[in-house]
Formats: structure tokens, C-alpha cells, sequence
């Protein structure tokens, strides 16, 4: 369907609904976060962050906004038609150092360099940065705080066990999640997404999942492989034969090619069916499709070599609230992300005696 004529939900702080006892949820997740934080740093002797601890490389890119796009696309850092710099880093979901043959959500975490203008965060304020997060799933599977601290719970269990029972579990159940979607069933996704199959990483659709503001609007982000060198890799089955398969696989594609990606905004048009408060809820593209705003290119490049990751994965923070005010997270998985992200920064800063900085230009990132 066409996008023409629809009435878009226009944004208010009205929007966002705090859930009962809310900010006691939020305290247990940190809590739950906190335990599994000291637990992994145990075990390395060396603090991973608390999400998206497994990068796999760490890019340069440019992102370009497009031109004439319609007003309602035109806001925030997408009102008119400029470039940026990007560092882009692809990582797993889980808090910890697992073997990528244990399945689990993929992220693509975008920060975009010269951003101008006072940011969300106060200790970041007058950076020039912006931050976008994205895993390959176009919904949070645990839709509210409350969903999420069970979800959180469990995760901190998972963490315990070891990584060949990790690996057992998530093969049978990849395995059943192939033969139900066989008769049109799908098992739901937990936060790890451990029935997610063995697919090329670069070759994945990233979402923000969770809504944010977007200017005068309501919006879901994603970025879409869209060059001819990513479109093979788009569900492609790859054989996970080592500890860092994922990793390879990265390294080896942009050693040799470049790669583009298209962001799409999904605006907001019904509250009810496209709720800001249940990120678990997939908006309906029939009622509001993704629409194209801008292209993120990447050149051919060396993703991980010592010096990027170091840089990309001990010093860079990513966290969606870093943003304008006009690209604001909304909901209260954002909010929890609030909190939770600062706090695993600090500590993962502190730990490894790395400077807490956002980059002023991209040449500040070891090639």
C-alpha cells in the first residue's frame, strides 16, 4: 500500500504511560544486570559491556540523507539532505563471550559524527555524535519492563551454564523452531534469540525495535542491505565451524568489498496497533510501511584489526539515548535502557581504565 494521505500520530509527551510500580521493575532489572555484570567480569578478568559484549568489526562509513524528502521524513538529523560520517559495529546480544554457534539476536549499533546540537544525555551533551541501535528483529521480544525482567532473569541463569550446554539447547531448539515454521507456527524469540537461524550477519535487516520520537512524529528505524554485494548474503545459511565464525565472515567480506544500506523510517499512525509502550508489538507495514530516508555507504576496509578493536569495543559507548531531543526513545524498554546502558558503560570504563569520549572526528578511529 502507499504511504500517501495517511494521518500520522503526531508526538507528545502524552504518548509514554509509566506502568505501576515501574521504577521498582527497573531497579530489579539493574540489579539482575549488576550480578551478571560481576560474573562475566570473573570470569575474564576484564569488563565486557552488558549487552552486545561479541563485536565482530567495526567500520567506517558515510551516512547521506536523502533529497526531497517529504515533510514528514524530513526531521531531526534527517530534515535536510547532508552527509555524516558513521562508525558502525556489529556485535551478538548477549553479555558475554560466547561461541557464535550458540544462536542469538545480531546488532548493528550506528553512531553518526557531526551531529550539532545539545544532546539527551547530560554528560554527553554537547558531543557531536548520535547514536542509533538495531538488532536483526523488527520487535523487542519482551514488550514491557514487566516482560523483560523474567526475560532478564533467565538471562542471568543462561550466563551460568556452560558454554557446551548453551550450545545443546540453542541447537534443539533452532532445530524445532525449522520443523514448526514448516506448518506456519514460530516459537517466540527470547531476548537472546536463541531460535534465530545460522545466517550471514551482514546480510540481516536491523531495526530499532522499540520506538523513538522522530521530530514532530513517532517512528521505528531499520537499515536494509541494499548493494549488490550484501543482496546474496540476505538469508544466506553459513556453517558455524569455529568460535568466531561471525567475525570471519565480516573480516573477509569487507576486506575485499564495499557495502551499502538503506535507513527506513515506519511512522507511527495508531496508537492501539502500533503501541509506543509494547515494543513487542511488530507495527503493521500494511497500515505504515518503511520509508526511505537515507543510505549508509561503507567502503572495503580492515573491520578488526588490533588497534579498531580496541577502539570499537573498549572505548566507544553506544547507547540509544544519545540523540537530539527529536529522536528520543520512547516506551519503557527505552527507559530501562536508560539506566542500564549507563551504568554498564561506567563499569565497563572504569574496569579497563579506558576514557569515557565520543569521537569529534572520524579519524579518530585506528584504521
Amino acid at each position: 500500500m502507499s504511504n500517501q494521505n495517511l494521518s500520522y500520530v503526531q508526538y507528545s509527551d502524552e504518548v509514554e504511560v509509566k506502568q505501576p510500580d515501574e521504577d521498582k521493575t527497573i531497579e530489579e532489572i539493574i540489579a539482575s544486570f549488576e550480578r551478571m555484570r560481576r560474573f562475566v567480569y570473573d570470569k575474564h578478568r576484564h569488563a565486557l559491556r552488558g549487552a552486545h559484549a561479541k563485536g565482530h568489526g567495526a567500520v567506517k562509513g558515510q551516512l547521506k540523507i536523502y533529497d526531497n524528502l517529504p515533510t514528514e521524513l524530513k526531521q531531526g538529523i534527517f530534515r535536510e539532505p547532508r552527509t555524516y560520517d558513521v562508525i558502525i559495529r556489529f556485535s551478538n546480544a548477549p553479555g558475554d563471550i560466547i561461541p557464535d554457534a550458540v544462536s542469538s539476536f545480531r546488532g548493528m549499533a550506528i553512531k553518526v559524527i557531526g551531529v550539532e546540537g545539545r544532546k539527551v544525555l547530560e554528560e554527553k551533551a554537547d558531543a557531536l555524535t548520535q547514536d542509533f541501535l538495531m538488532i536483526n528483529h523488527p520487535s523487542f521480544p519482551s514488550g514491557d519492563v514487566k516482560k523483560y525482567l523474567i526475560e532478564q532473569l533467565a538471562q542471568e541463569k543462561v550466563v551460568t551454564v556452560p558454554e557446551e550446554a548453551q550450545q545443546l539447547v540453542t541447537t534443539a531448539l533452532r532445530t524445532v523452531n525449522t520443523v514448526t515454521e514448516k506448518v506456519g507456527l514460530e516459537l517466540y524469540p527470547t531476548s537472546l534469540g536463541i531460535t534465530k537461524p545460522e545466517t550471514h550477519l551482514l546480510g540481516e535487516t536491523f531495526f530499532t525495535t522499540a520506538a523513538h520520537r522522530y521530530g514532530d512524529y513517532i517512528a521505528k528505524i531499520s537499515a536494509v542491505p541494499v548493494s549488490e554485494s550484501l543482496i546474496p548474503l540476505i538469508g544466506k545459511h553459513i556453517k558455524i565451524d569455529n568460535h568466531s565464525t561471525l567475525r570471519d565472515l565480516t573480516v573477509e567480506f569487507f576486506r575485499e568489498n564495499g557495502a551499502e544500506y538503506e535507513l527506513r523510517a515506519q511512522l507511527c499512525t495508531n496508537l492501539e496497533r502500533m503501541p509506543v509502550e509494547d515494543a513487542g508489538i511488530v507495527w503493521p507495514e500494511e497500515e505504515s510501511q518503511y520509508q526511505p530516508i537515507a543510505k549508509i555507504t561503507i567502503p572495503p576496509q580492515d573491520a578488526y584489526s588490533p588497534a579498531r578493536r580496541v577502539y570499537a569495543d573498549e572505548v566507544l559507548s553506544f547507547s540509544s539515548w544519545h540523540c537530539l531531543p527529536e529522536h528520543r526513545p520512547l516506551g519503557s524498554i527505552q527507559r530501562v535502557r536508560l539506566k542500564a546502558y549507563e551504568t554498564s558503560s561506567r563499569f565497563r570504563h572504569e574496569m579497563n581504565q579506558q576514557p569515557r569520549v565520543e569521537p569529534r572526528s572520524i579519524n579518530e578511529m585506528p584504521d
